[in-house]
């Protein structure tokens, strides 16, 4: 099928995009002022399909990211194989909606055998991956990930079925002879590495430091990716920089996820909360770090609300951390595509015609309003819920 997008706003430039058999065949300027705005498919490098839609049915009994993590284990018992295959999958409806063409799961892997979760979301990859390709991240706790006992079953499992090893970590004991094992089994099984790290307030908390170091030492540039690490938001200004440009220089990534930051960190019943919890992202990407943006929960008890939209959370991102939006579309875009070690071409002649379009006159008028109008275009084709619209 042949078809033409014109007055797109693309890379500055206004232009008419050509489509012939789902690929970009030419892409032409254009005099007049556009009427929409174009970025590629956005990836969203952290998400946890597992615990999605279920805050209706648990509630936390305290504030905070322990009080999340009560009430989601509470809710274990209602993990049944039908109940995480019609979660997960509404959940990759949605994404797909919203024009995510692929995404990272954290999966619970509490134990030493291979959740339910990591079965169930490995066939649902299978049924998605025309649409949305979907990475699997074990999330273990690092005493059970570094222990010698445990950690190297896990870790084969991983590397058998292709996908991210994964861990959490805040303030362990032994952490550092638990990170170094950790690291030796990435190594080991050409793991590419995700940590939720430093998830808290607590100035002392400084894991990132150390998963930084260990990637320096072990040669895994573009090959770690940092989720959360909201201490960093209370060091002194002298660590942070010393951080920031050691991580640029050792090639770790860091994921910000605003969402559930903004909903758990200094949280309390009955006080407004002073520290939000958030990453220095500007000190960050100044010192050269890839920073990304990812949806984190969606209707679970860590946050309530949310949705797998790659554009609403660009736009909490810009609000919490004051900055222009329309400067930071690789952070759900092509950031991502490289941190997750994806294969994504830009939009370029030759390229699969896969992209966002959003109306408007340039991206401040695209991005002022959660009701402009949006097309999602896969292999040239808009998709099937904006046909009618089109």
């Amino acid at each position: 099928m042949n078809s033409e997008f014109s007055h797109v706003l693309l890379n500055g430039r206004t232009v008419a995009l050509g489509i012939r058999q789902g690929r970009i065949v030419a892409i032409e300027p254009q005099p007049e002022p556009a009427r929409h705005v174009a970025i590629p498919l956005p990836v969203d490098p952290h998400v946890h399909l597992d615990k999605t839609f279920t805050a209706g049915r648990c509630k936390s009994a305290r504030p905070g990211l322990f009080g999340a993590i009560d009430a989601m284990e509470s809710d274990l018992a209602n993990w049944s194989e039908e109940d995480l295959r019609s979660r997960m999958g509404r959940a990759l409806n949605e994404a797909s909606d919203n024009g995510i063409c692929a995404l990272r799961s954290h999966v619970d892997w509490p134990g030493a055998q291979t959740p339910l979760a990591w079965h169930v979301l490995g066939e649902l990859a299978q049924d998605w991956c025309n649409r949305v390709r979907v990475q699997r991240a074990s999330l273990t706790p690092l005493d059970l990930l570094g222990d010698p006992d445990h950690g190297p079953g896990i870790a084969e499992r991983v590397a058998n079925d292709g996908e991210v090893l994964g861990c959490f970590v805040y303030r362990n004991a032994r952490i550092d002879e638990w990170l170094e094992h950790v690291f030796a089994l990435a190594a080991r099984h050409g793991l590419r590495l995700d940590f939720h790290v430093d998830e808290g307030l607590d100035a002392e908390a400084n894991a990132f430091d150390r998963i930084v170091a260990l990637t320096a030492r072990h040669r895994l540039a573009g090959r770690v990716l940092c989720g959360h690490a909201c201490s960093l938001s209370i060091r002194p200004e002298r660590e942070v920089a010393r951080a920031a440009g050691a991580a640029a220089e050792a090639g770790v990534a860091l994921v910000v996820l605003p969402t559930a930051n903004l909903w758990l960190q200094d949280s309390s019943c009955d006080r407004t909360p002073r520290m939000r919890g958030l990453a220095p992202v500007h000190e960050m990407r100044t010192a050269g770090v890839s920073v990304l943006f990812g949806s984190d929960n969606v209707a679970d008890p860590f946050y309530p609300f949310g949705s797998y939209d790659a554009i609403e959370v660009l736009r909490l991102a810009s609000v919490s951390a004051q900055f222009d939006p329309a400067g930071w579309l690789d952070a759900i875009t092509t950031g991502p595509v490289e941190a997750l070690g994806l294969d994504r071409p830009p939009l370029a002649v030759g390229a699969p015609a896969d992209f966002l379009l959003i109306e408007g006159h340039d991206w401040n008028e695209a991005l002022r309003s959660p009701r402009a109008r949006r097309l999602v275009v896969r292999t040239g084709e808009i998709g099937q819920d904006d046909r009618a619209a089109a």
